[in-house]
């Protein structure tokens, strides 16, 4: 059946990324200059700093919250069926979900301004973000049909949203004080893909018929919203590149989107900071193809009727019988534009230095590393802390709490340690490095190191790494 194709169209979309965004090892690590995307104010020390294109932020995070590859192919003697069955029927929930991210920098500098409390920044960067929850009573309807029950399959299970999007950006970070730092960051988006499924609803019923033993009953309203997907079909092997530039380069769907973020000293040793992300839209115009099926239909089957329907030896009953239903609850297609929201982040972090500082503040002197400005709180060798992370998704906000350590030794290295808790994992372990070799700089991230004893068996991963140059001024 054509409605078929709607629910696996949606099924492969929603499983185009091998979680989220949580970028908790990033987030108001001072000494990275990529820390400015998470947070706009973030207290920065450098004079200048230009990232090395394509490599100064590289980010992949992947996770799924109900089964792991493992459970499914692990050579443990029993059956697939059975395993898709227990493991995947009947274990997951609907709010379970597989979801993933990208993210590539092309562009990444930033500068103090003449008037030292001013620090800006510009750049672009390509991502890419999909979600798709656990449709749990359709995944049942595909496995068993229902031609044996007489219960009721809800479509509304069936939720999915991913893009691919190119990001133009220009933030200005402000000192209005001592204790107060304020930033913001204005974005262009230009779309490359969109897909989306997210407002379903409906349900597939089997009642007793009075003609045939069971009676059924669809009652669906569905949609199916994508842009740009037809015209990278349509592209060939030698045009699909100039295709998707094109879109990139504002040739594809345009939105606006706004970060805002504060850092705040509420002493010399705590610091609380937070930052909300993407506030944007997007307006799907230049490709836009939708799917919908919307109506209600009841059928008892195929009605034969003899010696009547031996009249037309040609008949095909089974068409008539699609053709009937397909009346009652046609599927469409359109090209109507839509508006999309871009999945906004919120962080939150309280965080305590102490130990020894590293640089003091109000030095009178630019003598090396983080002495760009006088007004900059000292740089301690230690803190510790704790960090929300909230993102908006289609089945309501997701989120994450993490605690976190971080250690400097001197103005060469600095280590993050994480421990995060999430719907994807209890016990994800975190490790971000910083090093500083003169006017290089190199950071490397990853998390839920635990998971990497069995890859297989991991239901979340995620990387960071960068390559910067960065000046702090000289004497």
């Amino acid at each position: 059946m054509r409605v078929a194709r709607l629910f696996f169209l949606a099924i492969l979309m929603g499983c185009f990324y091998a979680h989220g965004q949580n970028k908790q090892l990033l987030y108001d690590f001072t000494d990275i200059p990529q820390s400015l995307m998470i947070n706009p104010a973030a207290d920065v020390d450098f004079k200048w700093y230009g990232g090395i294109p394509a490599l100064s932020g590289l980010s992949f995070q992947a996770g799924s919250s109900g089964v792991s590859a493992y459970d499914l192919l692990a050579d443990d003697g029993l059956d697939i069926n059975d395993k898709v069955r227990d493991r995947l029927l009947n274990n997951m929930k609907i709010s379970d979900e597989l979801s993933g991210t990208y993210q590539i920098e092309f562009l990444n500098i930033g500068w103090r301004g003449k008037d030292s409390n001013y620090f800006y920044s510009l750049g672009a960067y390509n991502e890419g973000d999909a979600i798709g929850y656990w449709f749990k009573d359709i995944a049942i309807l595909a496995f068993d049909g229902n031609a044996d029950t007489f219960g009721r399959f809800d479509l509304s299970h069936l939720k999915t949203r991913g893009s691919i999007v190119n990001v133009y950006h220009f933030g200005v970070n402000k000192r209005v004080s001592d204790k107060l730092l304020i930033g913001g960051r204005a974005k262009i988006y230009s779309g490359i893909l969109d897909f989306n499924s997210t407002r379903n609803k409906g349900f597939l019923q089997n009642t007793e018929g009075q003609n045939n033993l069971i009676s059924t009953t669809l009652d669906a309203d569905l949609e199916m919203r994508t842009s740009g997907l037809n015209v990278i079909r349509a592209a060939d092997s030698q045009d699909i590149g100039s295709v998707i530039t094109k879109r990139a380069l504002f040739g594809g769907d345009l939105g606006l989107g706004l970060d805002l973020g504060f850092t705040s000293y509420l002493n010399e040793q705590t610091v609380f900071t937070a930052s909300l992300l993407d506030l944007g839209f997007i307006y799907h115009a230049s490709d836009p193809k939708n799917w919908t099926l919307n109506g209600r239909a009841t059928s008892e089957g195929v009605e034969i009727i003899l010696p009547g329907a031996l009249a037309d030896p040609d008949a095909d009953f089974y068409q008539q019988l699609i053709d009937d239903i397909e009346a009652l609850a046609p599927f469409e297609e359109n090209l109507k534009s839509y508006l999309t929201f871009r999945p906004t982040k919120l962080n939150a972090s309280l965080r305590y230095n102490f130990g020894k500082p590293i640089q003091e503040g109000g030095a009178d002197c630019e003598c090396g590393p983080y002495a760009s400005q006088s007004r900059r709180a000292p740089r301690y060798a230690n803190a510790v802390g704790g960090q929300l992370y909230a993102i908006n998704r289609p089945r309501g906000p997701q989120t994450a709490l993490t605690a976190f350590y971080l250690r400097r030794f001197g103005n060469i290295a600095a280590i993050k340690a994480t421990y995060t808790v999430d719907k994807f994992s209890a016990t994800n372990i975190g490790l971000g490095l910083n090093l500083q070799a003169g006017p290089v700089n190199l950071y490397f991230m990853a998390d839920n190191l635990l998971g990497y004893q069995n890859v297989y068996n991991s239901r979340y991963a995620s990387f960071q790494l960068g390559l910067n140059i960065i000046s702090w001024g000289k004497k």
